[in-house]
């Protein structure tokens, strides 16, 4: 009946069935008052919720073909990211069952899948700025840990030195610079060059955004 109306059953925390806490296969009765509310990601409600044995507090995505920006922005605030442009509905809900990761999708009749527990649709097109609902959305300023994963492949970075990676610089990366990261996974090599200084600015713009970020109805 909930997505008869348009709402996905992923972005329902909460059921009150005359002020009692129900879950989704409760009948409906003529007469009585039914409230519903959207995850609350800031407010632990697990004594009152029996929609789902407890919230997703870590909060891990899997995107579908259509965020491929977004997902970049969200490695780089160093948020766990899978993506890949050929993701196909079927993947992104077994993605979603077996390893308990959030859909973000631009398609509102996927999280309608029964085996996509958790997911959001996301209205906006512009990739910043669903990088910023993403945020306000799950309440992630906090939890942000820009430059540590790495923007191609979502691998973990770790700081390394100069010396570990000398054989794999251009000379004038050598030259000019003298910190740099390493990805875990792909062996991708980071050093904080203008692009580095372009992105840290983007980030903070980003987190700063939490005062000024209205979620659109």
């Amino acid at each position: 009946m909930i997505e008869t109306l348009g709402v996905p059953h992923t972005e329902v925390d909460l059921i009150l069935l005359d002020g009692r806490s129900i879950d989704f296969s409760a009948p409906l009765v003529d007469g009585t008052r039914v409230s519903v509310y959207s995850m609350f990601e800031t407010l632990d409600i697990t004594p009152l919720s029996r929609v789902r044995p407890a919230p997703l507090r870590t909060s891990r995505f899997v995107l579908d073909t259509h965020l491929g920006r977004l997902a970049h922005y969200l490695r780089r605030l160093g948020f766990d990211t899978w993506y890949c442009n050929d993701y196909n509905d079927a993947t992104l809900a077994s993605i979603c069952q077996l390893k308990g990761r959030i859909v973000l999708t631009r398609d509102r009749g996927l999280l309608k899948h029964s085996a996509i527990i958790h997911g959001y649709y996301m209205p906006e097109t512009n990739p910043q700025r669903q990088a910023r609902e993403v945020l306000a959305r799950f309440d992630l300023y906090r939890a942000a840990r820009p430059f540590r994963r790495c923007r191609h492949c979502n691998g973990e970075t770790r700081a390394v030195s100069k010396e570990e990676v000398l054989g794999r610089l251009e000379p004038k990366t050598c030259r000019y610079f003298d910190q740099f990261s390493r990805c875990e996974d792909c062996q991708r090599i980071y050093w904080r060059g203008n692009h580095y200084e372009r992105m840290q600015r983007l980030v903070q713009a980003l987190l700063d955004s939490s005062n000024s970020f209205t979620l659109a109805n």
